[in-house]
């Protein structure tokens, strides 16, 4: 018997990283998990990774019409009691290269993403549920070159707090999960020399002096949506070695 037994839950994002690591962890805590993706090898091997029958499911988070596609497929496959909505993605780039389309397209993705998602699936939430979403410790850190990735991460700052409140009446419980440099993904949409360099200047200011790995990062996504935390809602767990200190 584990935390999770006879429980339902969902990552979006759950084929690779922190999210792969949660599903699995999930799945050997008795929980019945399913994820989402978008890389066609990482989802078959996510399906043959976890338990025969789990959903595993192709779903972008910045086509609008996504959400309603991945509502209908939990519909068929029970309500949840617990939803971890942390698809998404980053690009860095100087604020001069920003134009509009770029803007949409992050923006789509993490942000109204994560939004429609849990608009179609708050229905489909058990009482006392646990909702958890990701932000990233780029909000802030102030780097130079990550202003709308740290936007986009500060709007699901916001929005977690005031879903904390919206869900409280039916006891589901909202956090978000605030990761810094993890191993799995860290800082990967960079090419790979400015991502060494900028490994190397980011864990020199975690007072732990190293990346974390995907499996630290999903054991306090796990006590979120456990039971565990039946009295947290509405708080901030960064995970980043003392990183931001906020």
């Amino acid at each position: 018997m584990g935390r999770f037994s006879s429980k339902r839950l969902l990552i979006t994002g759950g084929t690779s990283g922190m999210g792969l690591a949660g599903a699995l962890r999930i799945a050997a805590e008795g929980g019945a998990v399913g994820v989402t993706g978008l890389d066609a090898a990482r989802l078959e091997t996510t399906r043959r990774a976890l338990p025969a029958g789990s959903l595993v499911l192709e779903n972008d988070a910045a086509d609008p019409a996504a959400a309603a596609i991945l509502a209908d497929a939990v519909r068929e496959t029970g309500p949840l009691d617990g939803l971890w909505l942390n698809a998404g993605y980053a690009a860095t780039g100087p604020l001069e290269d920003v134009d509009a389309e770029t803007f949409d397209r992050m923006m789509a993705a993490n942000v109204r993403g994560p939004m429609l998602q849990l608009a179609h699936l708050s229905g489909l939430l058990n009482p006392g549920a646990s909702v958890l979403v990701t932000a990233s410790s780029s909000v802030y850190e102030g780097a130079a070159m990550t202003s709308l990735y740290a936007a986009t991460k500060g709007a699901i700052l916001g929005m977690a707090r005031s879903w904390a409140t919206a869900l409280a009446p039916r006891n589901i419980r909202v956090n978000t999960l605030i990761p810094g440099p993890i191993e799995t993904n860290f800082r990967h949409f960079l090419p790979e020399a400015a991502r060494r360099t900028f490994e190397n200047v980011v864990v020199d200011q975690v007072p732990l002096r190293r990346a974390g790995s995907a499996d630290e990062a999903a054991a306090v996504a796990l006590f979120l949506l456990s039971p565990e935390s039946s009295y947290v809602t509405g708080s901030r767990y960064a995970v980043d070695g003392g990183l931001v200190m906020y």
